[in-house]
């Protein structure tokens, strides 16, 4: 490293500020500050040169992250981004959106506030961006080898662009309107802007990706008609089958899962309806669950004008501190503040929703809760802890359980395993010859970084089925578990 002794100078972590919340739920944009360059360069200078960089195994990128810290460090930018690049396609979406399991795993953090991994990470690529650095690199040899990509999220993005470097013909299908899959309709503007996505599927457009949005692979174009125009196929849909809540009075207008209320919010944004579909203005919202999609629902919700916001969780507060249980390196559960979080709004754990209450025109007005305890049978109500909450609109963000089984998948006749993935080996390749899943629709729900680790390693397995003496990365096998 460039200062050795730079972790005992700089004891201090600091990220970057948050805008204003009176300011900022009064748009879309990002609610970060920009951050001085020469903190970040400080930050990165913390990175200890540990024997064993332990952040290797909590990110399953393997991003090399001492590497880049150090030339932060000496103001190497140029060089930093080609080491980021080397492991990851989409730094700029894993450093606004991923959890930082790499975080969770330095060395520095067993007794010190952690390295600003995914901070520095993101300086790194927005000063690429800035400075022009980053190209399109189409390839030099075309092998004319057709591929087709199902589903354009990070998984299936990442794949794309590797095999189109690889030189194939590689067409991205999106049955939404636009490419990027959850990265474009599932994460709210404040998150991410999307014209982070946006310039990077430029980018990949002119390296030869072509994107087809708008076509429902096994409804547009049937499973047989995509195998016959294609030599491989790699499915990455998705784990889009949403956990639900059936309760008496789930039927009731108002509640809504959480990607039916926030891809309409996404849509005001880029252009294509000035209200959206579903809003919070002047309502008392309830949002069950206690995850980033949660979160996601709870900012959108501020920013709508809702009148109140109240956020369930069946599970007890996390601690504040990593519990004896999960021990490092790995990712601890522990009470996080999101910048949703930070806007307003209630939180409160240990309760289970047991009915949806409705007014005479059928809308929901109210819910009706009741503490619980878990014990080794599972969650028991308390007894005597029955009460209702007003809600107007309720969004379910419990999470998902699969992907959607229907059409393509039962078409193709790809097996699936005891929890309705699909079953790949160790070359991502599936029970069916040609086709090739990564992400969560083999996976199960995940890490936006898992994702783009398994559509690398998938577009290598591809390579490989196509002939080639592939020169692409494999990030890790589909069988590998994580430090989470």
């Amino acid at each position: 490293m460039g200062d050795p002794k730079g972790f005992l100078k700089i004891t201090e972590r600091e990220l970057p500020a948050h805008r204003p919340v009176d300011v900022r739920i009064q748009d879309w944009r990002e609610v970060y500050q920009d951050f001085d360059r020469g903190t970040v360069t400080k930050q990165a200078s913390r990175c200890m040169d540990c024997g064993i960089p332990f952040c290797h195994n909590g990110c399953p990128l393997g991003n090399l992250i001492p590497e880049w810290n150090d030339l932060v460090h000496r103001h190497d930018w140029g060089e930093a981004i080609e080491r980021l690049h080397a492991t990851n396609n989409f730094p700029e979406f894993t450093g606004r959106l991923c959890p930082a399991p790499c975080e969770s795993a330095c060395v520095l953090g067993i007794n010190q506030p952690a390295v600003t991994i995914k901070n520095v990470e993101v300086s790194i690529i927005d000063r690429a961006w800035e400075e022009g650095w980053v190209r399109p690199l189409p390839p030099k040899v075309r092998t004319g080898r057709k591929v087709a990509v199902v589903g354009s999220g990070p998984a299936g993005l990442a794949a794309a662009q590797q095999l189109t470097r690889a030189g194939h013909d590689v067409t991205v299908y999106e049955r939404a309107d636009r490419i990027g899959g959850l990265l474009r309709y599932g994460i709210p503007e404040f998150k991410m802007e999307k014209r982070h996505l946006d310039r990077r599927l430029a980018q990949m457009a002119a390296e030869g990706t072509r994107f087809r949005p708008g076509i429902d692979v096994g409804t547009d174009i049937t499973a047989k008609e995509l195998r016959a125009e294609n030599e491989a196929v790699v499915l990455t849909g998705g784990a889009t089958q949403a956990r639900d809540l059936p309760v008496p009075g789930r039927e009731l207008d108002g509640v809504h899962q959480a990607m039916e209320y926030l891809p309409p919010a996404n849509r005001v944004q880029e252009g294509d309806t000035a209200e959206p579909a579903i809003s919070a203005q002047g309502k008392d919202v309830v949002v069950i669950g206690g995850g980033d999609t949660g979160a996601d629902c709870i900012g959108t919700a501020h920013r709508q004008g809702a009148r109140s916001v109240t956020q369930l969780e069946i599970m007890p507060k996390p601690p504040a501190k990593r519990p004896e249980g999960q021990p490092w390196p790995t990712m601890p559960a522990v009470y996080k503040v999101t910048s949703a979080h930070e806007e307003g709004g209630k939180r409160v754990y240990s309760v289970n929703t047991v009915e949806f209450l409705g007014d005479d025109q059928g809308r929901v007005r109210a819910l009706k809760l009741v503490d619980v305890e878990r014990t080794e049978n599972g969650f028991e109500p308390v007894p005597g802890t029955e009460r209702e909450i007003p809600a107007q609109l309720v969004t379910l963000a419990m999470g998902f359980v699969g992907p959607e089984k229907k059409g393509l998948l039962e078409d193709l006749g790809v097996e699936l395993d005891g929890r309705g993935n699909v079953v790949r080996d160790e070359d991502y390749a599936t029970t069916v010859d040609g086709v090739f899943c990564a992400g969560d629709m083999g996976r199960g729900q995940s890490l936006i970084v898992w994702a783009i680790a398994e559509g690398r390693s998938a577009a290598a397995g591809v390579d490989r089925y196509l002939g080639a003496d592939t020169a692409l990365p494999t990030a890790i096998p589909p069988t590998a578990r994580p430090l989470v």
